[in-house]
């Protein structure tokens, strides 16, 4: 056995920092291991593995490795394992550390806040390359004929099984009628596009169970949900109005503008 001859107080104290930057050092690498296993795992089932569209299967492959890192936490702290719990939330903070999108977003809004205009140019490109769908926000605002519908998403992670293949996204509706007539919703339509660009139609009477009536200078708003087998997708749609002052008037149809659907969300705030 080697002895470390310690001849000073400084000399104990280098000793002490080497350590703890070993130490550190050490934990990094297997947190890095622990997000590369998962993303490994990820990928042989299913997620990632087209070649076709490589760029989006990767940016899927490393979301499920997010929601997956997350429930293991959950999970974690449920059974009170805190120290596997905090282990694994180390993991997660390095992980949105070094996930690409993130770390691209992070540093392109700190060069629009910094003014580093060309900075900002070179990141929204990098950002395109590998994620063009992520400049599609978590809300959406449109306005038809004085009708204007505003909508906001959120990953709701308590009712996700990403092991599962399973991510539930609620999203939160307002329609303010700005126009000078009543009007009543009769039917909505929506257009769900999954992460891999499978999409489906959904067509029903009203919402929530009600055909609102809203009169000029009032809204109604509602809460609803979606359930999708990726950790990603987007929403679009409309509404079939009709004024209810005029008989015999035609129905319209109110436009829902496009929003994502996404369990890393966006920069914005969580309300509509």
């Amino acid at each position: 056995m080697q002895l470390l001859s310690i001849k000073s107080l400084g000399d104990l104290r280098l000793l002490s920092s080497t350590t703890t930057n070993r130490k550190r050092e050490w934990a990094n690498c297997s947190m890095r291991r622990r997000v590369a296993i998962l993303a490994c795992a990820s990928e042989r089932n299913g997620y990632g593995s087209g070649r076709e569209d490589s760029t989006t299967s990767s940016f899927q492959s490393r979301s499920h490795t997010y929601a997956l890192l997350k429930q293991q936490m959950e999970v974690a702290a449920k059974s009170e394992d805190y120290k596997e719990a905090a282990r694994i939330r180390d993991s997660l903070k390095l992980f949105e550390e070094e996930e690409p999108v993130l770390r691209l977003r992070r540093l392109l809004k700190e060069a629009i806040a910094d003014e580093r205009f060309k900075d900002a140019a070179k990141y929204r490109d990098e950002l395109k390359s590998i994620a063009p769908h992520s400049f599609l926000k978590c809300s959406s605002d449109a306005t038809t004929l004085g009708i204007r519908v505003q909508v906001r998403s959120i990953y709701i992670e308590g009712r996700s099984q990403p092991s599962k293949g399973l991510y539930f996204f609620a999203y939160r509706i307002r329609i303010s009628n700005n126009s000078d007539q009543p009007v009543q919703l009769l039917r909505r339509h929506w257009i769900i596009t999954d992460g891999n660009g499978k999409m489906e139609n959904v067509w029903g009477s009203g919402v929530v169970g009600e055909q609102p009536t809203i009169l000029p200078g009032t809204s109604f708003e509602y809460s609803s949900a979606c359930p999708l087998n990726t950790p990603n997708g987007r929403m679009e749609g409309d509404f079939e109005m009709i004024h209810i002052d005029k008989v015999g008037s035609r129905s319209f149809n109110v436009a829902i503008a496009p929003f994502s659907l996404s369990l890393l969300g966006d920069d914005e705030g969580n309300s509509v």
